[in-house]
């Protein structure tokens, strides 16, 4: 809907529809009500400490300003420091920064703001108190071919090659570092990403195995040089020889105190022993408002090599997959037949999963609970389905900008029934100081849309007051802070977020299909890398058909949650739907694929005999994943297949199982057909959705997404006696004009592109005054004369104001000041002529970056996106009225006049500020030195239409 500033004399009680729809005395009335709203319905922000620099007195300061700006609790996550604070610099975890954590704590308390806390300075989990039996492991190998009779003449051994890997740009050679690496003075100067010391790594096993399938076990035939004393028997033999290594991966962006090793995420003694440093330096602390811990991402293998190894694995194989691993090492290594080397590959990866998910996330998520807190825990970039993962969370959170993988951790919030999905937000959104609010409202409709209702902005820097602008900033950020000039206006943007997830985390999820997130064929695939990494649908899911139906599922309106081969297991059927803790689902769909675990098959079919209905799309999978022990196992996938036998030449076949039916076709829409699952057809007029459940009928957040404005009839799939409509910009409400047609309610909305709605349909009677719908009846009236221009807040210094006749960029006037400013100015002018209506638009045509708009000294509204359009009822214009546009513009052009006069403000450790794009790399960094000046101000022109109010019946 439109933005709108108009008395409530000119809103009118609705009721035509409701009377189209039977008697309204029958059922009980509702109010139209936006739902409460409290810290968590707000968004919040990552808080990055940067080198734990804080001091109460900024405290005091800034918390204030952050609740002002409508945020609703912070993300407290140290990293590296800023040159010239040193003095300043506190280490993490020590008695000095729990001092300051917990007087943020209270402060924060005191004004309502919640607190979550990362469990690591920087990422992953790590740091100085990681010792190296705890700390993240790879596995090398060798293998050798020996013939009857003949003994290996070399030595088994595995020298590896020493190297280090740099983070910042202080020159570093690994001869001149000591070990451990803590061992090292100045850490934070020494930015060090991985580091590997030359040695020779530690024999684990050594096997020989012939083509018999005979294996033997030599390790305790290897000597401390490395001999092997051993002669071949009859036939030809592999050797295949594992060696221990040190993975080497630091952790990333560690402030003071928290640089070193990153843990063994296998090991369950590794997590314990890394949480108990938290739990000595908060013993006997009051820590109980902190609300969860926080982990951000699996980011251990963004390195060389890969952590692949944890000590005790093969019992711990043995143990998951049923069988001794030593005996396969061939296949392992991909030596055996293709079909073996792939089935045993699975099973090392699964096990992998496994114990990232036993030993690392549940054990984290219970250390947690103990102390009544919770975990908000980014599982993409984990070599484990992420669906799994996020299911031991108590808030899984997603980052990205792709709609389908942005759906893999609410996907796992609806099922497993829990109240929150977050989403790191605006990362790297656009290059640094290029992004206006209206970007950012974008990407978070497309957080929306995928099942995120609770916004994380990455992120906020901590910044102390004696900072020169721009202050403390983040190298991967959209710099929501207070030295941005879109600071002012940032709190109408949270409100509007504030608005949307009052209603997001109201209700429960309505999703009709169940996406199988099938990933045994990816993890059963050979590559030059031991393990598959998984981030929803994209990297190496993209060619998935996986990813393949959540395209076609999403394009054509269906709504949908991806779920994993555990989760499978934990489902049920109740009348026919296939219930999860969390929701209940028409079908499962599962997309074509070579392999599926046994267990899932099996529950498939279980599903159907109880009266699911379960379709496949291309294929039934033909094979089970890993290795079939017992051959039992066997026997029966292949009973499991003869059931499902479907004949027929038609373009969709189908079984029956007991109770249920069991579907194949190679077209997605007839199967959502023949499983009776309806599309929300809007999505055929560039709109998009997500619904959920309400008390008494469903929740729509509805988003223009196409190019062109929409007013038209759009058809929801739910019946309904009445429905409101919000305006989650505007914070407006009333009654939507529907009509009923089926199964189905049609609903009047008149939306820009970008522009957003809520639908809330109910079985009973919304009561209230009408949704205020417009139209145009007549033609523009552009504002002419001249405006008085005045700049009144931002630098490097106030231009001059000056009188225009013309709207333009400000950076076009004569004069550098101009040029150089980033902050924000003041347009005032006289209105005279205004058109004869009831509500008037105006239209400030174009403008850079965000607008605030006053009529004679009262507040309008504000404008962060085109079309740039507020609506002002008629009698708030008295005759020779004051306009005041304020405009604000980005931090962009200050930086670059920074930059081409040398000033220097990239003083951070560790990355220092990296570039987005290459053509702003100078000297290893990002450097806006050849910007031209960014286009600023109030453009126009500026107009006003009359509209009249429309009832649509």
């Amino acid at each position: 809907m439109k933005q709108l500033f108009f008395l409530k004399k000119y809103q009118r009680f609705f009721v035509a529809s409701l009377a189209m729809l039977g008697c309204i005395a029958c059922t009980q009335n509702q109010e139209i009500e936006w739902p409460q709203i409290t810290n968590e319905t707000k968004p919040w922000s990552r808080w990055w400490w940067e080198g734990s620099a804080v001091q109460t007195i900024d405290i005091d300061s800034l918390l204030p300003q952050y609740q002002e700006a409508g945020l609703g609790g912070l993300e407290i996550t140290p990293i590296y420091g800023v040159h010239g604070y040193e003095d300043r610099f506190k280490d993490f975890l020590s008695p000095e920064w729990v001092d300051i954590f917990l007087y943020t704590l209270q402060e924060a308390k005191q004004m309502g703001l919640g607190i979550d806390l990362a469990n690591a300075s920087g990422w992953p989990f790590g740091g100085p108190w990681v010792a190296r039996e705890h700390a993240c492991k790879t596995m090398a190998h060798k293998t050798y071919r020996l013939k009857e009779g003949e003994k290996l003449k070399e030595p088994i051994r595995y020298k590896e090659e020493g190297f280090v890997r740099l983070a910042g740009h202080t020159p570093v050679r690994l001869e001149d570092l000591k070990e451990p690496v803590t061992a090292n003075d100045n850490l934070q100067k020494l930015a060090l990403d991985q580091v590997r010391y030359t040695k020779d790594l530690p024999v684990i096993v050594v096997t020989a195995n012939n083509d018999k399938g005979e294996c033997i076990d030599l390790t305790s035939k290897v000597n401390a040089g490395g001999d092997l004393d051993w002669v071949a028997p009859q036939g030809e033999w592999t050797i295949c020889a594992l060696f221990e290594g040190y993975h080497g991966k630091m952790v990333e962006r560690a402030g003071p105190g928290g640089e070193g090793d990153v843990i063994d995420h296998f090991s369950a003694a590794a997590i314990d022993a890394y949480l108990q440093k938290f739990d000595e330096a908060f013993k006997g602390k009051d820590i109980s408002y902190l609300r969860y811990y926080f982990n951000d991402s699996y980011e251990v293998d963004d390195a060389r090599g890969e952590s692949n190894w944890t000590p005790g694995f093969f019992d711990e194989f043995q143990t998951y997959r049923g069988y001794d691993l030593r005996h396969y090492l061939p296949a392992l290594l991909g030596l055996d037949t293709p079909d073996k080397n792939a089935r045993v590959l699975y099973d090392y990866r699964q096990t992998i999963n496994d114990l990232l998910i036993d030993h690392y996330s549940t054990r984290w998520q219970h250390w947690a609970a103990k102390q009544g807190k919770g975990i908000r825990n980014q599982a993409h970039g984990s070599p484990a389905n992420i669906l799994d993962l996020y299911a031991v969370s108590d808030v899984p959170e997603i980052e990205g900008r792709d709609l389908v993988s942005i759906k893999a951790a609410p996907s796992v919030a609806h099922t497993e029934g829990k109240k929150l999905a977050s989403s790191e937000s605006a990362t790297w959104l656009n290059e640094h100081f290029q992004s206006n609010l209206g970007d950012v409202k974008k990407a978070l409709d497309l957080f929306f849309l995928g099942g995120v209702n609770h916004v994380f902005y990455h992120g906020t820097c901590f910044s102390p007051q004696d900072a020169p602008w721009p202050g403390w900033l983040f190298y991967a950020a959209v710099h929501f802070t207070p030295n941005n000039p879109f600071w002012e206006d940032f709190k109408y943007l949270n409100r509007y977020v504030t608005r949307v997830q009052s209603f997001l985390q109201d209700g429960m999820s309505d999703n009709d299909v169940l996406l199988y997130y099938n990933i045994a064929d990816v993890m059963s695939e050979e590559g030059n890398r031991s393990l598959q990494h998984f981030s929803g649908l994209d990297r190496n899911m993209l060619q998935s058909s996986v990813r393949e139906s959540a395209v076609a599922l999403t394009e054509k309106g269906y709504s949908w949650d991806l779920i994993s081969d555990r989760q499978i297991l934990k489902t049920k059927v109740e009348g026919g739907e296939i219930v999860t803790p969390g929701a209940r689902y028409k079908t499962i769909l599962i997309p074509e694929t070579q392999y599926i675990p046994y267990e899932t098959m099996d529950k498939l079919i279980s599903l159907v005999s109880d009266g699911a209905t379960v379709v496949f799309y291309r294929n039934i999978p033909q094979s089970p994943a890993g290795m079939v022990i017992p051959e039992e196992k066997g026997f029966q996938f292949k009973e499991m297949l003869r059931q499902l036998m479907l004949t027929g030449e038609e373009a969709v076949k189908c079984t029956r199982i007991g109770e249920g039916e069991v579907y194949l076709s190679n077209d997605i829409t007839a199967l959502m057909n023949a499983a009776k699952v309806d599309s929300e057809d809007m999505y055929l007029s560039g709109l998009q959705c997500i619904r959920r459940k309400s008390a008494t009928g469903k929740y729509y957040f509805i988003v223009n997404t196409g190019e062109h404005e929409i007013g038209e009839w759009v058809p929801l799939q739910t019946t309904a006696r009445s429905a409101a409509v919000f305006n989650p910009m505007t914070g407006e409400k009333g009654l939507a004009a529907i009509k009923p047609n089926g199964k189905q309610t049609e609903v009047y909305l008149h939306l820009n592109p970008n522009e957003a709605v809520i639908i809330s349909t109910s079985d009973q009677n919304f009561t209230g005054d009408a949704y205020a719908y417009y139209q145009d009846n007549g033609q523009p009236v552009t504002i002419a004369g001249n405006w008085d221009l005045s700049f009144v807040q931002g630098g490097p210094q106030l231009p001059a104001s000056v009188t225009i006749d013309t709207l333009m960029s400000w950076t076009d006037l004569p004069g550098e000041e101009f040029k150089a400013f980033s902050g924000t100015a003041v347009y005032r002018t006289i209105i005279n002529n205004i058109p004869q209506a009831d509500v008037i638009k105006l239209d400030l045509g174009d403008l850079s970056e965000n607008a605030s708009v006053y009529l004679n000294g009262e507040y309008v509204g504000t404008t962060i996106n085109a079309p740039y359009q507020l609506y002002i009822a008629s009698d708030q214009f008295k005759g020779q009225d004051e306009l005041v546009v304020r405009v604000a513009n980005s931090m962009a052009n200050r930086i670059a006049d920074m930059d081409k006069k040398g000033i220097d403000w990239k003083i951070f450790y560790n990355v220092n500020m990296a570039a987005r794009k290459k053509e702003n790399v100078k000297n290893g960094i990002f450097d806006a030195s050849q910007w031209e000046p960014k286009p600023s101000g109030l453009f126009g022109p500026v107009t006003l239409t009359p509209v009249s109010m429309v009832e649509y019946k």
